[in-house]
């Protein structure tokens, strides 16, 4: 059943959940429950049902786009008598703390791996480190576009969709909430990149000299949006930070350690309050605005289930 009355624009198809569980009713999936257990964000319910009905179809869905853009990319270098070798795939994954874009990049990598080689990398790598940020006094605003350093993260793309061999990522901790010096991943020659970010569908900016300089988005070949309403992705972030008081913030290393041994209703109101300061205007300022530049809206209900998918019309 397709039902294109919610769509923002006439741009996009809208499909129920029944709809995309049926297109891929009657294929194999090799992954196990606890393999999945393994991958999913802390107080994300999905199960392997879950799976089967929504991320095998968005997973096939992926792999025909791939498929072609192969097929498209030889005839390319046939018409112009070039001997490349076909450069990775890139899928960019964006939506707001908390709503679950981090288990949509790990299902992905680990269902598309079934065939290819996949890597994943998340731009947290590429924020600025917490000296610079205060440096500029953007602690408060930490995960906003100009927390990052665009200029490499970009750079980073370019480099590994030109076919570079080996691509160095900075790697970022969430228990020390900053970058880990000195320490990198390296990217080596994938099929499939997914990068996986907050603010990874953002539009190309005005540089100082008044020309627009590339985005990020701009070397994607796939992208998805993971959306739901605000006030639920409020309460999950408040959910997962009280499940977090118990496990990562009593590590002796965790930047938040801090708020492991306060009362749970201060603890809450603090979380409140990096909602409302700084997740929330985010969400609304920052990354909301870029949902409609994604192949495929992933939307959420309040209980964390995927209500509808919607894709962008060819």
């Amino acid at each position: 059943m397709l039902d294109t009355k919610s769509a923002p624009t006439g741009a996009y198809l809208t499909l129920t959940r029944d709809h995309w569980a049926n297109l891929a009713r009657e294929r194999n999936l090799s992954l196990t429950a606890q393999t999945l257990a393994g991958l999913l964000a802390i107080g994300d319910p999905l199960n392997i049902d879950g799976v089967r009905q929504v991320y095998l179809p968005l997973t096939e869905l992926i792999n025909v786009y791939i498929d072609n853009t192969s097929s498209l990319s030889a005839q390319s270098n046939a018409y112009l008598a070039l001997d490349e070798l076909p450069t990775p795939f890139i899928i960019g994954i964006g939506g707001s703390v908390a709503v679950g874009k981090s288990t949509t990049a790990r299902l992905l990598r680990e269902l598309l791996s079934v065939n290819r080689r996949v890597d994943l990398v998340t731009t947290d790598g590429f924020l600025y480190p917490n000296s610079v940020l205060e440096a500029k006094g953007l602690m408060e605003h930490k995960g906003f576009p100009e927390s990052y350093d665009q200029a490499a993260l970009t750079q980073f793309v370019i480099d590994v969709k030109s076919g570079k061999p080996e691509v160095e990522s900075p790697v970022y901790s969430h228990i020390i909430y900053d970058i880990v010096p000195d320490q990198t991943v390296t990217v080596r020659h994938p099929d499939v990149l997914i990068i996986e970010g907050l603010n990874v569908l953002q539009p190309p900016r005005t540089r100082i000299s008044g020309e627009m300089g590339p985005a990020v988005s701009d070397f994607f070949d796939f992208s998805v949006y993971v959306d739901a309403p605000e006030q639920a992705i409020k309460q999950w972030f408040l959910d997962r930070f009280k499940k977090l008081r118990l496990t990562a913030f009593t590590d002796p290393q965790s930047y938040f350690r801090q708020f492991a041994h306060v009362r749970d209703d201060e603890a809450l109101v603090l979380a409140s309050e990096i909602w409302d300061t700084t997740n929330g205007p985010n969400l609304r300022q920052n990354i909301q605005p870029t949902r409609d530049r994604a192949t495929v809206v992933i939307g959420k209900g309040p209980d964390h289930d995927i209500e509808w998918i919607r894709i962008r019309k060819i």
